[in-house]
């Protein structure tokens, strides 16, 4: 079960994103200039820690990633990706709709801080 329904609006509402479907990891992405701050699956069996728990992947500063993960166990690092940077959440878990907005906000930033200026500009950020 999915807690947070609002949460792929959400993320689309960013400036600048846009949604894709990535068929061979079978992922939907959201990217901003082609570069990916959130991602949605959910694993098969083979991932018998993650399977069939639907998850959200959010790129995370190394530090706050940590904290996040000791304060809700929903949060773990991130699935097939950097498990140092980014994070999963667990969309039946329990982790507060605030603190879910504060993570793909974070996400968001962290990836449209390495766009060149004028794609910022471009974005409405500067």
């Amino acid at each position: 079960m999915n807690r947070y329904p609002w949460l792929e609006d959400y993320l689309l509402s960013k400036p600048g994103a846009v949604r894709d479907f990535k068929l061979e990891w079978q992922w939907h992405r959201w990217l901003v200039a082609g570069k990916m701050f959130a991602a949605l699956c959910t694993p098969d069996p083979k991932y018998a820690e993650h399977a069939g728990r639907t998850m959200v992947i959010l790129k995370c500063d190394l530090r706050r990633a940590e904290l996040y993960r000791a304060e809700f166990p929903d949060v773990v690092p991130g699935f097939y990706s950097d498990k140092r940077t980014w994070n999963t959440v667990y969309l039946d878990g329990q982790v507060p709709e605030a603190v879910l907005r504060e993570m793909c906000d974070e996400s968001y930033a962290l990836v449209t801080a390495k766009l060149t200026k004028a794609l910022q500009r471009e974005l409405g950020l500067l």
